[in-house]
């Protein structure tokens, strides 16, 4: 257990200034968020409907087993500066900020139960009309993306037209049997606002420590189901891998110990950029080989099996996006399938043309970097295969291909944005294969491949 004196030094000097806070809903994130808050120095009042969890806040002790948990509740309360109520209206008469842990549990249907969120949310709602005060609402509570506008624009939009109530959403990132340093030390902080713009109350940036990473409401909510489905795949994968390690008697845990120790492409940023879907002479060649190895050898493998159905998917969204422009003239800007290559083998985009091709669209292509008299082995093979005309689609310049379309693909920075500047039509349109925001500013429609 770590030492608890050093949790109060970290905390000597609050880094802003002290408020009341009312913590709604009693269970493992309430809990923590309230004894956490409260060592730091803030006075809380914890709401619950359930007796015993209020008689257990009210008399120091902790309604779930979490280190440090138990000491730093009691310590709170011994001081004065935490308590509890099932009264919402008092609660939110002495606080100037809601914060909301209620349970969103699953439905039989898979979706999510908001009835609890939504009951406290009207709570707070009646009492701040009735008490005519100024007060921030925070979610905490694990809900769908676009949940906090309909619950706003549900319950809360005259209070917030009025200037009473500031509403954010902060998911929790907390886990079991490590929250409370989870807290003390987060590895990811977001704040949800309306707009996406910072907040208007600063205390709202510090509650939670760290550097917060601000967004709209959605993207807030969006943040932590994307993290939880990354942990649950990487689990799934670790396993899947697990099974065709023990298939050929080699030992699974020294197998993925070696592949985490590649921070730079496999424990890293890189692949988590949305975009193109992959290709190339090596990814899809090994997702191919491994699935048609547990194939053979009977190993079920639902999460690998898979990974191809899902580039397939997104492969055709990148062409239904360009079909759905109503443009017939394309053009590419980048084929290979990543830039300052030649290689042309998986490359989605020659998938794309090729598609676009074979359905009656003219398309133009510029990249400087393929060279067709330069083309051997199975990189020329393949492209002759595919795309035995692509002499006859390939320009000399970037300016040729904007002029002569009307749909521009762009994939590479191949392009100045100067040049794009100076030959773009406002008619045009730009789709952004993988996220360069320079485009944006163009005198052109703009639109991402996945975003």
């Amino acid at each position: 257990m770590a030492d608890r004196g050093s949790f109060h030094l970290s905390f000597a000097i609050p880094p802003f200034p002290i408020v009341t806070i009312s913590v709604f809903g009693l269970g493992y994130v309430g809990a923590v968020t309230s004894g956490c808050l409260s060592q730091i120095g803030h006075p809380i009042i914890g709401v619950d409907v359930h007796e015993p969890k209020v008689r257990a806040f009210n008399e120091g002790h902790s309604p779930i087993v979490e280190p440090e948990l138990e000491g730093m509740m009691q310590t709170a309360s011994q001081s004065g500066r935490l308590h509890a109520t099932t009264d919402a209206a008092e609660a939110v008469a002495a606080s100037s900020i809601s914060i909301i842990c209620v349970g969103t549990p699953s439905l039989a249907t898979g979706s999510l139960d908001l009835g609890y969120v939504t009951l406290v949310t009207q709570q707070i709602a009646a009492a701040v009309r009735e008490q005519a005060k100024q007060h921030i609402v925070v979610f905490r509570s694990t809900m769908l993306p676009g949940s906090t506008r309909q619950i706003v624009a549900a319950q809360l939009s005259d209070l917030i037209e009025s200037g009473q109530l500031q509403v954010y959403y902060c998911p929790e990132f907390l886990r079991e049997g490590t929250a409370v340093a989870d807290f003390r030390e987060p590895s990811l902080v977001v704040v949800g606002t309306v707009d996406g713009e910072a907040p208007a109350s600063a205390e709202i940036s510090m509650l939670f420590g760290g550097k917060p990473s601000v967004l709209r409401w959605e993207g807030a909510e969006m943040i932590k189901y994307a993290s939880n489905y990354f942990h649950a795949l990487k689990v799934g994968f670790a396993n899947e891998i697990g099974r065709v390690c023990k298939h050929l008697d080699e030992d699974a845990l020294r197998v993925m110990d070696v592949v985490c120790q590649d921070t730079r492409l496999n424990i890293s940023r890189y692949y988590m950029r949305p975009g193109a879907p992959f290709g190339g002479s090596c990814l899809p060649k090994d997702v191919s080989a491994l699935r048609s190895l547990a194939r053979q050898q009977g190993i079920n493998l639902p999460l690998l099996e898979n990974t191809q159905a899902s580039n397939d998917a997104h492969q055709q969204q990148f062409v239904q996006l360009i079909e759905r422009s109503g443009k017939r003239r394309v053009g590419f800007i980048g084929l290979a399938f990543k830039a300052d290559t030649d290689d042309l083998r998986g490359s989605p985009l020659v998938a794309a043309a090729e598609t676009l091709i074979g359905r009656g669209f003219a398309v133009s292509i510029y990249d400087p970097q393929i060279n067709l008299s330069r083309l051997i082995g199975s990189n020329e093979q393949q492209i002759q295969a595919r795309m035995p005309h692509l002499a006859q689609l390939l320009k000399p310049t970037a300016e040729e291909v904007i002029a002569n379309c009307d749909i521009l693909v762009v994939s590479q920075k191949c392009v100045t944005i100067p040049t794009f500047q100076a030959c773009v039509r406002q008619e045009q349109i730009i789709i952004d294969v993988n996220g360069w925001d320079a485009l944006k500013a163009l005198p052109c429609s703009y639109e991402g491949l996945c975003w």
